[in-house]
């Protein structure tokens, strides 16, 4: 059976949803663990692995892609609301993605 998220990387702080999820639904990580789903995630989205604090780094794929701004804890929704990018502001983005 396979779990409603994956685990890309070990070093990872998320999982990523392989199907919509549901708040309360205790998520089993493939030899890793389990969570508690803190809020309905559709697929393709990260959710806390660990307590996520402001600040932290949000590891995927091994490796940082942005940074916690409000709390998150395991299990919780991780997105826009909660996290930025290092590297480009995503409301600056335009269809191509230059940011121009």
């Amino acid at each position: 059976m396979n779990s409603a998220v994956i685990l890309l990387h070990p070093s990872d702080n998320v999982v990523v949803c392989r199907r919509n999820v549901v708040a309360g639904e205790r998520i089993v990580i493939d030899g890793c663990g389990e969570l508690v789903a803190q809020a309905n995630i559709e697929t393709g989205h990260k959710m806390a692995r660990i307590d996520l604090r402001p600040k932290d780094k949000v590891i995927k794929y091994g490796a940082p892609i942005g940074s916690v701004t409000q709390a998150a804890r395991a299990g919780e929704w991780v997105h826009l609301h909660n996290m930025k990018s290092d590297y480009i502001s995503a409301h600056l983005r335009d269809a191509v993605g230059d940011g121009q």
